[in-house]
């Protein structure tokens, strides 16, 4: 069969899948539409979260971005994995133990403050839908080159679909559904990987591949082949970095944090029944994310000597099918500015004639490498279970931050369950159309856009959580001083740099020469730095509050919950 039957073939049946767990797992309550019903098994809740986490960034644009920027994308890798390790650890059990539905519950109850719920509300709201719009993107790249329909119209089919399953079941339909989506995106990922990692040097594990002699006989080392190849061709060598090593630190630091502070993946942890299965599940969503991960170098230094050595200095009469299929979307562009015919692909910017989305990278590999046709379907429907599976989870996020932290908690609170359920429903819907709006009109590559919303939640919801458990000194008037500073420093760097002066966008410019992508941890530390200032001279929270915050690191089952146990503590 040809790519798009294949393709045609391997998304349906995957569409199909996840509508019909939608159908059966539809929720029936709040408590299922928000958290599932709290009963979902650690296992099955590790590669929920697993898939709610590695979205159309990880699979998609991570490994494009890698083979672009060579040893700089490293902070990617480290960044999102060092977070995720953090989260589990410092963050999930006592959130879970906290037992509330959302973050800004968590923050609204633990500030004593109806201001700083609202302003959490509008952290999540923004948080998200910067989140969102790259995963809309994601699914409109794949859409627009395996069924040959335009990026805006596979936006358009990512809606619908994603419309279907989120509004209908809720995060008990999400949850199941992601448990699919990740089976079918670790399955497409690692297929091509390991078809590549033979092809190129015999070894079957990718992983191990990527450090390997080549396969050819010249007994040389994959990386030293491709920083051979990129220097030959004007490039920097790949396994060199330019970016500074503050810059590096602080983008890494941002995106670690703003894992930490990712509302829809702290929401996955109150989908357990008790706080040991929350560690269990982070545990199991680890190790099933290191399997992705892991493979990112080896399938980004594959990927890039195989585009090097197929299409650098190459007839364009003579170029392979899968350039002009991937040309056709506009993902790839050539400019013959010398009239000669021949692909000048070069590090020179003003000899350069080629221009290649980074965001192709990964879905073009398979065709680079001439894998069969059907690998090449599996990674399409891959690349869309990634996207789809976070923006469910953060339309949900979206979702539930309108019609329960502001609907419920402060407009409406003798609202029925039924009416509330609505209210989820339609502000789903709405969610949904405003993704498809920033799906087609995205501010930057999928990854780079991902970054950007790290950075704000690293700048606002992580230090008033953080302060939240482990401080009983901070009180409301701290913590809205904090988010709202780091929140809006934050996101004025972004758009100041990104929008309004992207001609002034380098080292250079840059307050300390640290990138838009690596600000988000000088907003955390400026939330750190005015919480504790304003709360050191206002008020301290009452001794209910502090109370509370020593209940919740308290260990179950340690016979001492009860002498701090507080009546702002809930179980469901």
């Amino acid at each position: 069969m040809s790519v798009q039957n294949w393709t045609l073939c391997l998304v349906g049946l995957s569409f199909a899948l996840y509508i019909g767990i939608a159908i059966r797992s539809r929720a029936g309550s709040t408590e299922e539409f928000y958290v599932a019903g709290g009963n979902v098994h650690p296992l099955l809740n590790g590669m929920a979260t697993a898939a709610d986490w590695m979205s159309a960034a990880s699979f998609i644009s991570m490994a494009g971005l890698i083979s672009f920027m060579g040893r700089d994308g490293s902070v990617y890798l480290m960044g999102w994995t060092g977070g995720y390790v953090l989260l589990a650890l410092l963050l999930a059990p006592y959130l879970r133990k906290f037992g509330k539905f959302t973050v800004p519950d968590f923050v609204g109850d633990r500030y004593y403050s109806r201001t700083a719920r609202l302003v959490a509300v509008m952290c999540a709201l923004f948080v998200s839908f910067t989140y969102v719009a790259g995963q809309m993107r994601g699914v409109g790249i794949v859409f627009s080159r395996f069924l040959n329909v335009g990026i805006n119209s596979g936006v358009m089919i990512g809606m619908g679909i994603v419309f279907f399953y989120a509004v209908l079941g809720g995060m008990k339909g999400i949850t199941y559904t992601q448990v699919a989506q990740y089976c079918v995106l670790i399955f497409a990922y690692l297929v091509p990987a390991i078809f590549i990692s033979i092809m190129v040097t015999g070894n079957p594990i990718p992983q191990l591949g990527f450090g390997s002699i080549l396969a050819d006989g010249s007994g040389t080392f994959v990386l030293d082949r491709l920083d051979g190849l990129s220097e030959q061709l004007g490039f920097a060598a790949y396994t060199s970095g330019s970016k500074s090593t503050l810059d590096v630190f602080f983008i890494t630091a941002a995106l670690m944090v703003g894992t930490a502070g990712l509302p829809h993946v702290i929401v996955r942890f109150y989908t357990v029944p008790k706080v040991s299965a929350a560690r269990s599940s982070a545990g199991w969503a680890l190790f099933f994310i290191a399997l992705l991960y892991t493979s990112a170098p080896a399938v980004a230094a594959f990927a890039r000597t195989n585009l090097l050595t197929t299409v650098s200095n190459r007839s364009y009469a003579s170029v392979p099918e899968w350039f002009k299929t991937w040309e056709a979307t506009g993902l790839i562009k050539f400019n013959d500015k010398n009239g000669d015919g021949i692909i000048q692909y070069v590090g020179d910017a003003r000899l350069n004639e080629l221009f290649i989305d980074r965001d192709i990278m990964v879905l073009a590999n398979p065709e680079i490498a001439n894998l069969p046709n059907w690998v090449i379907g599996l990674v399409a429907a891959g690349g869309l279970a990634a996207a789809l599976s976070t923006a469910a989870g953060l339309l949900l996020v979206i979702s539930t931050s309108v019609a329960h932290d502001l609907l419920k908690k402060e407009f409406r609170p003798n609202i029925s369950e039924k009416n509330e359920l609505i209210a989820a429903r339609i502000a789903a819907g709405v969610a949904v159309c405003i993704a498809g709006y920033f799906g087609i009109n995205p501010p930057g590559f999928v990854a780079e856009v991902v970054a950007f919303a790290f950075g704000l939640a690293a700048a606002s919801f992580f230090p008033a959580i953080v302060m939240g458990i482990f401080s009983t000194r901070m009180n409301r008037e701290g913590a809205v001083s904090g988010m709202l500073a780091g929140l809006v420093f934050t996101a004025s760097y972004i758009v100041y740099f990104k929008f309004i002066k992207p001609d002034l966008s380098d080292a250079e410019h840059w307050l300390w020469g640290i990138s838009p992508e690596g600000i988000g941890t000088l907003g955390m530390l400026l939330n750190f730095f005015v919480a504790a200032s304003v709360s050191r001279f206002t008020a301290p929270p009452p001794d209910e509050i502090r109370r509370m915050v020593e209940s919740i690191r308290v260990p179950s089952g340690s016979g001492r919950e009860d002498s701090v146990a507080s009546p702002y503590s809930v179980s469901r």
